[in-house]
């Protein structure tokens, strides 16, 4: 994982006992491992090729910035109620998750004095999506959920793809995460579903 500055002091308003500070929070030594062995499962996920290929998730940039920001908002639900490890954990995760976009801007070339309005805009688009998709799925709404995801993969679109696929194999994806033992979380070891027949009926 890639290090550069983060953005700071943004609070999530889905989750209100939780504050993220990006930046300030001290990884402790014996995380790392965890940390690094989660991000790439987490990571692995939002590649899977069946996501673009059947789900309707456009295979550009964009695309893969979107689901990224899909499955660290269904690990950092999973973690809302575990134990301080497992939050722990979650917090260096989206952490490591804006370091590497962070990277990725410079390594687009974009100059140090724009780096930091484009990742305070990328942060509130994150924790927009935390709060619309928290809403639908709160509320077991596979429709609404559709429609959020509608309105952030294809923002402009006149007509915009089906996401009643891409939603179904969320709400499938955090009834498998609510299933994983807290030890497994804690381990690092969690790991998403892969796209099920039942996700696209």
């Amino acid at each position: 994982m890639q290090q550069g500055q983060t953005p700071a002091g943004v609070k999530i308003e889905a989750f209100p006992e939780k504050t993220m500070i990006f930046g300030l929070f001290r990884k402790k030594n014996n995380n790392q491992a965890i940390v690094d062995r989660q991000y790439a499962a987490l990571t692995a996920a939002a590649r899977m090729p069946d996501l673009y290929e059947r789900l309707n998730v456009p295979d550009t940039v964009i695309g893969r910035f979107e689901m990224l920001s899909i499955v660290m908002i269904l690990f950092f639900r999973r973690t809302r109620a575990s134990a301080v490890s497992g939050q722990e954990i979650a917090q260096e995760i989206v952490d490591a998750f804006f370091q590497d976009i962070d990277y990725s801007i410079r390594e687009l070339g974009i100059g140090d004095n724009s780096v930091p309005k484009r990742m305070k805009k990328l942060a509130g688009m994150f924790y927009g999506r935390l709060e619309a998709y928290s809403k639908a799925m709160d509320a077991g709404d596979r429709e609404a959920l559709a429609l959020a995801l509608q309105r952030n993969i294809y923002p402009e679109s006149p007509a915009p793809a089906d996401m009643s696929g891409l939603a179904g194999w969320m709400m499938a994806a955090e009834a498998h995460l609510s299933a994983i033992p807290e030890e497994m979380i804690a381990g690092g070891a969690a790991k998403l579903p892969p796209v099920a027949n039942s996700s696209v009926a």
